[in-house]
């Protein structure tokens, strides 16, 4: 299990490199998360739901994304409360004290989830969560070592030191842990180092002696790298020349999937900025509406940040608007949460940019899902999560014929609106391609975003080869 000092230590992406390492020496082995906490999610070959980042692992370990490598989900839709999705379905929404006490229940899934993947794989590479020191989520612990001590697992500890106080991170960490739980830590890893080792060397051997814990190595910052965010958006971009495609995304509170604009950030030709609270929408080609754990709770906040007018006046001047799942919500004429599953139960104006309604239902749509874009018949693949069901006469024109014969989305009358439910629509080279000459490029470069993927991967098992102690990595694993 690798455990981290802090929220964004390099847990994924170190039990990513691990998975890839192992399946590179012909180990099975599969990527296991008890509890994750995102609003990045995916669906899977089983029609479930689970983290992105445990998507991601699964293509690290040449497997189909399962529900057993998740088994708990939480998905935030407020400062205090979450829908918790067990096995791949959405169970129930509560608070974060009811769901403390829920967490007995939670972790009997967890057990049986872990059951089944360590019946079919000699490996089981488990992720943390968040840091196994937080006091306060002791008890009755799923995510950390309550895990850990459950199955009888070793653990690695990560700890960043681009953060700095990366010694501090370590020992005080094994310093609020029991005594079981601290001799269950069987080595350290320190990710993201830039600069000589060797000025670094005198204080790992005093962190060895210290804790009587070995560094297992150290991991250089890694430049020009991309990784699926689990949950906070990743707004690095190389810088670009020529001819580039202005396309900015408002950050709402609860944006969801934003993995979905990762190829924008890495295409060459695009320029994509991300427009927070109290700032105002740039000069654009494109804007973007992401998908929303709280559509009518984001609306009113687009609203109240100004956003509505500029999004009007951007239309106005001949630019592009394109809502995907909760965006596409947010274009129509209203939206109805008659069983408060967003939040308080009611209905509000939409936009009005699209003629046709949804109303949120509880039984939520997940689908792995293909078919061809409206626009140049292009070949997309995709996924859908959402709670919505969308009916109109704006649908009688849809952004997207997918190839289970139904359709999805609308495309305006005039070209300029689209929207549409599929998560994933810039993965695709064909359509993304298609997509980026509709807002205004005229000559694109096609990217294999997935190309792009798995080298990095690939990248992640070279430095694991390169600066970890491999020999011990094995014996950890019974190999």
């Amino acid at each position: 299990m690798v455990q981290g000092t802090t929220s964004d230590a390099g847990k994924s992406t170190l039990v990513t490199a691990l998975c890839r390492w192992l399946i590179r020496q012909g180990v099975a082995v599969v990527p296991f998360k008890p509890q994750n906490m995102a609003l990045n999610s995916a669906v899977t070959a089983d029609g479930g739901e689970i983290g992105r980042a445990q998507a991601v692992q699964a293509q690290a370990c040449h497997l189909a994304p399962h529900t057993d490598m998740n088994p708990v989900l939480l998905k935030p839709n407020s400062d205090t409360g979450a829908q918790v999705i067990i096995h791949g379905r959405a169970v129930t929404s509560m608070n974060a004290v009811a769901y403390h006490d829920y967490k007995r229940v939670a972790m009997q899934a967890v057990l049986e989830s872990h059951q089944r993947l360590s019946a079919q794989y000699p490996v089981v590479m488990v992720e943390g969560a968040g840091s196994p020191a937080e006091i306060n989520l002791r008890a009755n612990d799923i995510a950390n070592m309550g895990f850990a001590e459950a199955v009888d697992c070793p653990v690695i500890l990560i700890a960043d030191i681009d953060r700095g106080g990366v010694f501090a991170h370590l020992v005080g960490t094994l310093e609020l842990l029991s005594e079981s739980e601290r001799a269950r830590v069987k080595g350290f890893v320190i990710n993201r180092f830039r600069g000589d080792i060797a000025l670094l060397q005198n204080g790992l051997d005093w962190l060895e002696e210290r804790t009587g814990v070995p560094v297992l190595g150290v991991l250089p910052y890694l430049m020009d790298f991309h990784l699926e965010a689990e949950d906070a958006i990743d707004t690095r971009q190389a810088a670009k020349t020529g001819e580039r495609l202005r396309v900015v995304v408002p950050v709402l509170p609860r944006i969801s999937n934003h993995t979905d604009f990762d190829p924008l950030r890495l295409h060459p030709q695009v320029e994509l900025t991300f427009v927070g609270p109290g700032q105002p929408i740039p000069p654009a080609d494109l804007i973007i509406l992401s998908g929303s754990k709280s559509v009518r709770p984001d609306l009113t906040f687009l609203r109240a940040q100004g956003w509505e007018e500029a999004i009007r006046r951007h239309l106005r001047y001949g630019g592009k608007l394109l809502g995907i799942c909760g965006g596409l919500q947010m274009l129509g004429r209203t939206l109805s949460d008659p069983h408060g599953l967003e939040g308080a139960a009611g209905e509000s104006d939409g936009l009005g940019l699209l003629d046709f309604r949804t109303v949120l239902e509880p039984e939520k749509q997940l689908r792995n899902v293909s078919g061809q874009l409206a626009l140049e018949d292009a070949p997309v693949s995709g996924y859908e999560i959402h709670a919505g069901v969308t009916e109109g006469p704006a649908l009688a024109n849809p952004a997207v014929h997918l190839s289970d014969g139904r359709s999805d989305g609308a495309l305006s009358a005039d070209g300029q609106v689209m929207g549409t439910y599929l998560h994933g629509l810039f993965e695709s080279s064909a359509s993304s391609s298609a997509l980026l000459r509709w807002a205004g490029l005229r000559e694109v470069q096609s990217i294999d975003y997935h190309a792009l993927r798995e080298r990095d991967i690939e990248r992640l098992a070279d430095q694991v080869e390169a600066h970890l102690n491999t020999e011990k990595l094995r014996a950890l694993c019974g190999l």
